[in-house]
Formats: C-alpha cells, structure tokens, sequence
C-alpha cells in the first residue's frame, strides 16, 4: 500500500461513484467539486516572471473551502493572529458539550436548527452558572466551535468552548477563583441537558423537526416521547479540560479547534482499488493512534456528512467576547488586571509580507538566482506555454 495519498485522491477514485448511487445536497457536491479541483487550474493561476533570469513560477488557486483540507492554514493563521488582541492575561478553560448519540439521527434531519440549539444551550449555560453567585456571579467571555465528528468520521456533534475563566461582576469589578474552574461539571451538564431538551420539545411542538433515514420513526409522538425521556434519564457528557499556560499557549490551542475539519491529509495513510486507510486515536486504550482500513465510498459517505449548512456560522463568540462587548469591556478588563495588549503581527500586511512572517518563504523572490519575481497581469501574454493555462 503506497503512502503519500490525500483527501483529494480519496474524492478523485471514489466520489464519482458514490455520486451516482446517494442522493447528496447542494452544498454537498459543491465541497466535493472544490475538493477534487484544488490547486488544480480549475480556480485559476497565478503567474510570476523573474526580472533577472526569465525564471516562470506558476500558482495554482485553491478553492477556499472550508471543508477542503488545502485551505486551511493561511486563514487559521490570520484568524488566531487577530484573536490575539483579545487574550487577557488570566485564567482560560476548555468546556466540551456533548449530546447522547441516541439524539444523532434527529439532529442530522435537523442540522440548521438542532446545532443552533447546541449553541443557545451550552451558551446559556457557562453564562447563567457564571453569574450564578454560588460559582462565580460574573459577567465571563467564551468562544464556542462546533464540531460534528469524532476520531473515525463519524457523526458526533459537540461543542467545543473556550472559556474565560474570570469576568466583571456587577460593579465593573475583575472576578476571578484563580487557576481552578469555577463551574461544577455536574452543574453544567445537568443543566445543558434540560435547556436542550427544552429547545428540542419546542421545536416538535412548533412542527419544525423533520425525520429523514432513521429517524423517520420519531415522527410518532410517542416514540419521540420515549426518546426525549431515555435522554432525560442519562448523565450528559460535559468536561473541562486543565486550564491554559499562559495566554500565549491559549492564541496557539486556538489554531487546533477553529479551522479543524473531519479529516486531515496527514492522516491519510494509504489507498486501494476499494479501500481507504487512515489514522484514528483510540480513546479505548488511552488514545493510541491506530490505523482503520473502510471501503473508499464509506469514506466519502462519513467525510461529507460533516459538510456544515449553507453560510452556517461555526465560530461564535459570547459574553466579554462578543463584538458588542469587545471593544469597552475587554479594555476594562485589561486595565483592572494591568495586563499588556498582545498586538495582531498580520494587521495590515499584504499576502506576500503574512506568507513571509509565518513560513519564512518569500514569493516576491525567484528560487533560481533571488532577483525579484514579477507578477503576469491576468490577459497579459505568456512567454512561455503552460499546460491548463489561459493566458
């Protein structure tokens, strides 16, 4: 079996043929088109000419996806680095909200509404607990990203949460318990649970809910009663993990849950006629990467149904987070801790300058001799012919 292989070589052998026997949505075939036309030529070229030597360099357009395993680097890279201008020197935690897998064909028949209601629970609940005075009786900031998949591509959605772990409380005063987490998880799964579910039960009782595949049995009121009581009758998975080193090493873990997608290229470890292998952590036996061998058109099958809904938002930001708050109360907040602004290095860079601060690499230089690499005006002629090029 040959290594080397990526997502795109996956789509390339196998998606045409899965194409013709599921039926799949709009925005579905759109990420499988860009995925499979990456770098490619399809979206364009960029095209440079050495002034010194006549050296051609040619750049071929990504697609820009946000499910496409290509392009996600360069705007990870810009969305951490402005996130560091609201970094507070304190405490942060990682909160993560998870559903029963019992609720999994629901929510996939529902995906707009049901990961909606994913944030207005988890949201709700860090905020209500936090101003809580038993816990903490402050105003908190908190980043949630949803995720849908677990290690194997398989459907799991959950929210993960960045959270302050200090606020103002209701005198504009810092508000802090220091480097432990100020919310009991029991606390916080009991109540993710009942707000949830209270969002679900509405959504039937307004006609809402649809039922597709499996979860066409819930369509029947009482089965969906029975369902609703089994999720009310089980300990919710709610976590935190250790709290952050730093408010430089949060800007960094940042960068591992915001532009993260189902499957990366490095995991993909080799491809046959029929099959797909790749790398998955095995939470069963203290999460050693394993590899997993499943047929190619189930693995087109499990990466697509993690394709989010058309102009769904998945970074949202809460409390002393939000754009609404950002501006006045992070400057308060900063002033009362007597902490310094971490400064945005790409702020007003172009493409080339960001390309050179992050990689070390200068597009602007030839490779050749180092004189300076001069851009082709599009409809500019070519002196050279270049293969799936229009010049």
């Amino acid at each position: 079996m040959s290594v080397g292989y990526t997502v795109q070589d996956v789509f390339n052998r196998f998606y045409p043929v899965h194409e013709k026997s599921h039926s799949l949505s709009a925005a579905q075939r759109k990420v499988a088109y860009h995925i499979m036309n990456c770098k490619t030529g399809t979206f364009g070229v960029n095209i440079s000419v050495c002034e010194d030597c006549g050296c051609i360099s040619v750049h071929y357009n990504s697609c820009r996806d946000r499910c496409c395993p290509m392009c996600q680097e360069f705007p990870k890279e810009k969305w951490v680095d402005a996130r560091r201008e609201d970094v507070l020197d304190a405490p942060y935690f990682h909160a993560v909200f998870t559903v029963p897998e019992e609720l999994n064909p629901v929510i996939y028949s529902n995906q707009k509404l049901l990961y909606d209601a994913l944030y207005h629970a988890s949201s709700a609940t860090l905020s209500e607990l936090a101003a809580d005075g038993k816990h903490l009786g402050a105003q908190v900031g908190y980043i949630c990203i949803l995720h849908t998949w677990g290690s194997t591509i398989n459907f799991h959605p959950h929210i993960h949460a960045i959270v302050l772990g200090g606020g103002l409380d209701i005198g504009n005063r810092w508000k802090d318990n220091g480097s432990e987490f100020f919310l009991p998880v029991r606390a916080l799964s009991k109540l993710f649970r009942g707000k949830y579910l209270a969002e679900l039960k509405q959504l039937w009782a307004d006609g809402r809910l649809e039922f597709h595949g499996t979860a066409e049995p819930f369509r029947n009121y009482y089965t969906f009663k029975e369902l609703l009581d089994d999720c009310y009758g089980r300990e919710w998975v709610v976590y935190c993990k250790k709290p952050f080193d730093g408010a430089e090493s949060v800007i960094r873990y940042l960068g591992k849950y915001t532009h993260r997608i189902a499957v990366s290229n490095y995991r993909i470890k080799g491809m046959t006629e029929n099959t797909v292998t790749f790398a998955v952590k095995d939470y069963k036996d203290q999460g050693r990467w394993k590899d997993l061998t499943i047929p190619g058109e189930e693995f087109i099958r499990r990466f697509l149904m993690h394709v989010p809904p058309k102009r769904f938002v998945r970074i949202r930001h809460y409390g002393l987070l939000s754009s609404r708050n950002k501006a006045g109360k992070l400057t308060l907040c900063r002033n009362l801790l007597g902490c310094r602004k971490y400064l945005s290095r790409l702020k007003g860079l172009d493409a080339p300058a960001m390309i050179r601060l992050l990689y070390g690499k200068d597009v602007c230089k030839c490779t050749s001799c180092g004189g300076k690499m001069l851009i082709v005006p599009r409809g500019q002629h070519c002196p050279v012919p270049i293969p799936h090029l229009l010049c």
